[in-house]
């Protein structure tokens, strides 16, 4: 087999060619959030938000509406029970999160338990991208413009309240404002990944990318890119991957990512372990001539 037909064969398959489209879109809009959400600390509530929208996903499909209307308001429902326990109760962040995605998550797999036999949700749980529909790529598509769009145009000022919220508000941001819109853009791009590598990978997909980049640079623009085009060119590998092994597309995309994660912390030109041991040894040898 040449190079050419391995790149060609799978494009042959209109089912392949979704598959890759949307997983790009999705890989690039999680890679461009997750960069705030490596800065500000948020892994966790990533990890929330991706996990409460499942009961919508459910309630969605039973009652014959797309899956991604029912994600969304579980995905602002789940930002606002936590902001409004934090905010009125003397728990910390970290268990009200806790509290709040494992209750709705339990309550997502409750639902899938009485959903009658015949309708088999679990691709919601582990992803399914080669079955997505043109419809569904047309909802992951505007789903994911909206929530890039909203990033890039308040990059600034979402850079702003990631270093420094207290700046923020001196020169007239609200941090409470932005820290909202962050959630909604979270909670949008939560549903963007739910059909690519379902409820359970999706964090990855919203945490690799960002931390992948910040051990690569110190500027938070060149991570912008440097994010989206690592975490775009995994997908395309995992997807091509899972064709060629016939095994999970949304695994072997996540894996993609974590192995490239791996990659750049053990050979990373500047802080890579690797790197910097034999930095040092070079420096000793050179000292003691």
């Amino acid at each position: 087999m040449t190079l050419m037909d391995f790149l060609l064969e799978p494009l042959s398959y209109d089912f392949m060619v979704r598959a890759l489209v949307t997983t790009v879109v999705a890989a690039v809009v999680c890679a461009v959030l997750s960069c705030w959400l490596v800065l500000i600390g948020w892994s966790l509530l990533g990890d929330a938000v991706s996990h409460a929208v499942l009961p919508g996903v459910v309630l969605a499909y039973l009652l014959g509406l797309p899956f991604g209307i029912g994600a969304v308001v579980f995905g602002f429902l789940a930002v606002g029970l936590i902001g409004a326990i934090r905010s009125t109760s003397r728990i910390k962040e970290d268990a009200v999160i806790g509290i709040v995605f494992t209750t709705l998550f339990a309550l997502g797999l409750v639902l899938i338990s009485v959903v009658p036999s015949q309708t088999d949700l679990n691709h919601i749980i582990f992803g399914n991208i080669l079955g997505i529909s043109q419809s569904d790529q047309l909802q992951i598509g505007v789903l994911a413009a909206v929530a890039l769009v909203l990033l890039l145009f308040k990059r600034r000022d979402l850079t702003l309240y990631a270093f420094d919220p207290v700046h923020a508000h001196a020169i007239g941001l609200s941090p409470r404002r932005l820290g909202g819109l962050l959630l909604g853009v979270l909670a949008l791009t939560a549903v963007v990944a739910l059909q690519v590598v379902g409820v359970i990978l999706v964090v990855a997909m919203l945490i690799i990318p960002g931390a992948t980049a910040y051990l690569l640079t110190d500027r938070f623009t060149r991570m912008l890119v440097i994010a989206p085009a690592l975490s775009a060119t995994s997908s395309v590998v995992g997807i091509y991957l899972s064709y060629w092994l016939d095994a999970a597309s949304g695994g072997l995309v996540v894996v993609t990512q974590g192995v490239t994660f791996a990659l750049v912390h053990l050979f990373g030109p500047r802080r890579g372990l690797v790197s910097t041991y034999l930095a040092s040894w070079s420096r000793r040898a050179v000292a003691n001539g």
